[in-house]
């Protein structure tokens, strides 16, 4: 039994080790330097990274209520990804940090929380991992300690994760209440498409609305990604946004199957919105984290169009599309992250004329943005070909002329970057940039996973086959 519960839950244990070592290390008589310990937390991150590729389980424990297989393996392996970037890129703003140990400890409390997520089988499971990947996020949006913006940050985080919080928690309770149980194979023989079953769906997608920034509910977004360190901004918009997407796929796929032309039809409007909202406010943004901000609720509309296909093809689009969002942002995120930590610089005017000193950073910037833009043979297009074609596939052709269009207004705004970085002139550009040899590493994954992801078909193929 004991060997079971190691085996299954090995993913979550490895969190669980790191954490522990982290405080040991917090605890300890001598402190290490803040560069030493950097290099040693990164060392773990890659050692737990490439545990999640050896020996991957298949089973369930607690009775059910947590589950595990090889698609839930590789949506963590995803997720341990994501995070390991954004540890790199964070080096140069962290190693001037006094709480570097408190920093990880909050972050991989919150990833330890999203494996218990996508793991759950149980609604009770789910939110109990939700509120542990939440809380945590909020003091993570404090960690510039010194910046009143960041303190902002952290209670908007807070409000609007408890009033997003208490909407899945009354939509649970609704539910429970309509079918007596909250186990998910149990949930799908009782739902019977009643008015209090469509009333607690409609709360349960507002929940997961906030999480994922989608319209109406992202009006938090853009002032806690402004707000925020650049790194948790990056965690917030890939990791925490990455990892509620992968619930909601299994979810809506698995559990809410007798219901499932109710949440096509409130699936189908909240895209149109957000791509539409999305686009429009990314268009006069200034500050580079809010235009990304924007630019995620954006993304966030273009994967609802997988999500409404209803079938395989949606599910493995959607997966493999966040695959291809976290290399395309984070590559975007990581240059933005190095010139703030060095210069401070966050505004869309203090990148003109940044080819001109810094050619490199340019180019990683260019290319994940024309990704995220969904310029061919970059993998972004490929993300969105098929999440558009999944969604061909339902019939639903009017919002995928909606997307297609919307497509090419995001276009404008990305070149709107690139244009300031290659072609305008700034009598004060940004100057020189030296960074740390791991930001740079993590910038050249993400430059690399780009232009292969995209025209490499077996990663695609890998995930359609998991679901078939």
């Amino acid at each position: 039994m004991l060997t079971e519960f190691l085996y299954l839950m090995k993913a979550e244990l490895m969190i669980t080790i790191i954490i522990f070592i982290l405080l040991f290390l917090k605890l300890g008589s001598k402190e290490m330097k803040a560069e030493n310990m950097l290099n040693f937390i990164n060392v773990l991150l890659v050692i737990n990274l490439a545990a999640g590729f050896f020996n991957i389980p298949t089973g369930n424990l607690f009775g059910d209520m947590f589950r595990t297989n090889e698609l839930f393996t590789l949506e963590k392996n995803f997720l341990n990804f994501g995070t390991l970037i954004i540890s790199l890129q964070s080096y140069d703003w962290l190693k001037n940090h006094k709480h570097v140990p408190e920093f990880y400890i909050l972050l991989l409390s919150t990833l330890l929380g999203m494996f218990f997520m996508i793991s759950s089988s149980n609604l009770l499971m789910f939110y109990l991992g939700l509120e542990l990947s939440t809380i945590p996020l909020a003091a993570l949006c404090n960690f510039d300690l010194h910046q009143r913006r960041s303190s902002e940050a952290a209670f908007k985080m807070i409000m609007s994760s408890a009033f997003s919080s208490g909407l899945l928690l009354f939509g649970i309770s609704l539910l429970y209440g309509s079918t007596g149980t909250l186990d998910f194979h149990e949930l799908t023989l009782q739902l019977n498409d009643n008015s209090l079953q469509i009333f607690s769906l409609i709360l349960l997608i507002a929940g997961f609305g906030f999480k994922i920034s989608a319209v109406p509910f992202h009006l938090w977004t853009a002032d806690v990604y402004e707000g925020s360190p650049v790194a948790v901004t990056s965690y917030l918009s890939v990791v925490s946004k990455g990892a509620i997407l992968f619930v909601i796929v299994s979810v809506f796929y698995n559990v809410f199957t007798p219901v499932a032309n109710s949440w096509y039809n409130m699936i189908f409007l909240i895209s149109v919105a957000t791509m539409i909202i999305g686009n429009l406010f990314a268009l006069r943004q200034q500050n580079m984290k809010r235009f990304l901000a924007f630019s995620s609720i954006a993304q966030v509309g273009f994967i609802l169009v997988g999500l409404t296909a209803q079938s395989t093809e949606g599910s493995s689009s959607v997966i493999y599309f966040i695959l291809i969002y976290i290399f395309s942002n984070l590559g975007a995120f990581g240059v933005i992250s190095v010139v703030s930590a060095i210069t401070g610089k966050e505004t869309m005017d203090d990148y003109r004329g940044f080819y001109k000193t810094n050619p490199l950073l340019t180019w990683v910037l260019a290319i994940s943005l024309f990704s995220l833009a969904g310029i061919p043979p970059l993998a972004g297009f490929f993300g969105k070909f098929f999440l558009l074609f999944a969604g061909a596939g339902k019939g639903n052709y009017s919002l995928i002329v909606i997307a297609a269009l919307n497509m090419v207004v995001s276009l404008y705004y990305y070149l709107k970057v690139i244009k300031a970085m290659f072609m305008d002139a700034n009598e004060n550009p940004i100057e020189k940039i030296h960074s740390h040899w791991q930001p740079k590493i993590a910038m050249g994954i993400c430059v690399g996973g780009i232009l292969i992801t995209g025209i490499a078909s077996g990663a695609y193929n890998y995930i359609h086959s998991l679901l078939k």
